[in-house]
């Protein structure tokens, strides 16, 4: 599919939107990246994420719940840094320094994935065509997932309310194992082309990817065994797959989100872009401080999509403002103020695209 061209803007919604915003950091006197909670957030993160991979590895527990428990909690460590430093760092809004931003994105390389490639996936085709089948990468789950009625309907999707637990589990497994490599060889995103790689990016792919394999792999295997390390290797990443997938579900693919069908010949949005975001992103317990934190402010999703250079630290703030222009210009501001609530509509979506 070609790029799909969104309509030109109608109104003044989007000016009054960023005028506001901008007066904001302006009459505070802050910068729109990250500050000293974020670092302090980020120190604590890291410095968690190797005392348990270090005393998993090197201080293996004798007991075995105890060694799955670790196995968990260095999952939601590796979405936490995920979530909060590469995020950020790959957005350009974790610090004003670029190098500081560049190591803060290369967090994910570390972890077993690819910033270039999730750049190009992420930032661009995902926040640009969010929700359009056939361009957002993010949306495919075929065949074991139908996430819009414009996607293929097999018998088994009447089942995927059921079993789309299971599939999200794979997510951090397959990706790191398989989707990396595929776009690698095959220079594409889905139907769309990744930029040129420089020599620098070859490197770097293979580098961190054997760096990767090290460390996650040959290191544990020498220390604890073959099936003790599968075991909880296993348990590490389907653990971190159901945490990283659930996130992004609850704020794209919910009952009240929009899956636009494209014209394959006219290829033509008929949203400005600030309306499709606005139409196929929704917020979650935004007033869940424990939540907001550990997930990197991703739970202000609608923030995120419309103030993407701004990192996350500075979101419940703007949350305010966005609601207030919303209202003013009567658009509709998707949010659910529970977890429970956001994915009970998840659920409700997957059974209704399933059996429709």
């Amino acid at each position: 599919m070609m790029s799909p061209e969104f309509s030109l803007p109608t109104n003044t919604f989007h000016t009054e939107l960023r005028k506001r915003v901008n007066a904001y950091f302006k009459n505070i006197n802050l910068k729109q990246t990250g500050n000293f909670k974020l670092y302090f957030k980020a120190f604590i993160i890291i410095t968690a994420f190797l005392a348990v991979y270090t005393h998993l590895v090197f201080f293996t527990p004798s007991l075995i719940w105890v060694s799955l428990i670790e196995c968990i909690v260095l999952g939601g460590l590796t979405a936490a840094i995920g979530f909060n430093i590469m995020h950020d760092g790959a957005h350009g809004s974790f610090s004003t320094k670029d190098w500081i931003n560049e190591l803060a994105g290369m967090s994910i390389n570390f972890l077993g994935a690819n910033v270039f490639m999730w750049k190009t996936k992420h930032n661009v085709i995902h926040h640009t065509y969010t929700n359009i089948d056939g361009v957002d990468d993010d949306i495919d789950a075929k065949p074991f997932l139908r996430m819009c009625e414009s996607q293929k309907k097999y018998g088994i999707h009447r089942f995927q309310h059921i079993y789309f637990l299971f599939i999200y589990s794979l997510l951090y497994l397959y990706w790191i194992f398989f989707t990396d490599y595929k776009k690698y060889f095959s220079g594409k995103i889905g139907s769309r082309p990744i930029k040129k790689m420089k020599v620098s990016d070859h490197i770097s792919f293979w580098g961190f990817k054997a760096l990767h394999l090290i460390l996650f792999v040959v290191i544990p295997v020498y220390m604890v065994g073959f099936l003790p390390w599968l075991v909880g290797f296993l348990v590490y990443g389907l653990f971190a797959g159901i945490v990283l997938s659930v996130v992004f579900q609850l704020a794209h693919t919910v009952e009240d989100t929009y899956f636009p069908v494209v014209d394959q010949k006219e290829i033509h949005i008929e949203d400005e872009w600030v309306i499709h975001q606005l139409k196929t992103t929704a917020n979650f317990a935004t007033q869940n401080k424990i939540i907001s934190w550990f997930i990197g402010g991703l739970n202000f999703q609608i923030e995120h999509h419309l103030f993407k250079k701004i990192s996350h630290v500075h979101y419940p703030a703007l949350s305010k403002i966005v609601k207030q222009v919303c209202a003013e210009y009567n658009i509709r501001y998707i949010e659910y103020p529970k977890v429970h609530m956001a994915l009970a509509s998840h659920i409700a979506h997957l059974h209704n695209i399933g059996r429709r």
